[in-house]
């Protein structure tokens, strides 16, 4: 199995922390972010890994090398202009699996990741998104997806809010099929804004919904909240 981490942010809503280390290296517990990340892919024995870098990425190349200090492999892909998520995808196209994870940099949701993979081998989607269900609790992050009777992400508003049919948030684990490379041009490019409508347009975009609720560094508060889950 592999993981592709996008860690190119630049992580302004956490300025000045994000000034001079970049979002994925905040320490948390003593250790930056990003390790915590790879520790639980490594415990499920994920062990071929995709940096999707930018902003600052030679703290976080220096850091972890080849990945042989956690007993792993790790390649990067590394953004010289800003290309988004997307853009950051397709760049790394060459370093691709067939299917392969794709987690956010700045989120932690510790579930069986093979559970995700599975989900996109047992249907015809080309991408399936990891979904919670914030009536479970309340992660602050407004809801943005809802769902079709099988399982087919309907809708997706990456910034909605007051909308009743969005039942579910997008929980920053992501699995892909190699060819949503064929879907993205050249450029900057948002995963979410320019390649979900297209992919929902077509239904090939599932929704693999989880029970456990997921964390995030993206704001000074929620990075206290998850500091407490991770010492």
């Amino acid at each position: 199995m592999q993981a592709v981490i996008l860690a190119g942010g630049l992580g302004t809503r956490l300025w000045p922390l994000t000034k001079t280390v970049p979002k994925p290296m905040v320490p948390i517990a003593g250790t930056p972010y990003l390790e915590h990340q790879l520790r639980l892919l490594k415990q499920q024995s994920i062990t071929d890994i995709v940096l999707l870098t930018g902003y600052l990425s030679e703290q976080i190349e220096d850091h972890f090398g080849d990945g042989s200090r956690l007993g792993m492999t790790i390649h990067y892909s590394r953004e010289t202009t800003p290309l988004g998520t997307g853009g950051a995808l397709r760049q790394a196209g060459p370093l691709l699996a067939g299917t392969f994870l794709v987690i956010y940099g700045d989120s932690y949701l510790p579930i069986q990741y093979a559970d995700v993979l599975n989900t996109l081998a047992d249907s015809s989607a080309t991408g399936v998104v990891t979904v919670y269900d914030n009536h479970e609790e309340d992660t602050g992050v407004t809801n943005n997806i809802s769902l079709d009777e099988d399982g087919f992400i309907a809708k997706y508003k990456k910034d909605a809010a007051g909308d009743p049919s969005l039942r579910f948030v997008e929980a920053g684990v992501l699995a892909f099929r190699r060819s949503i490379i064929d879907l993205i041009p050249t450029g900057q490019v948002s995963l979410e804004q320019q390649i979900f409508p297209q992919l929902i347009a077509k239904r090939e975009l599932f929704g693999h919904v989880t029970r456990q609720r997921f964390y995030d560094i993206g704001t000074p508060e929620r990075l206290e909240r998850i500091a407490d889950q991770l010492t």
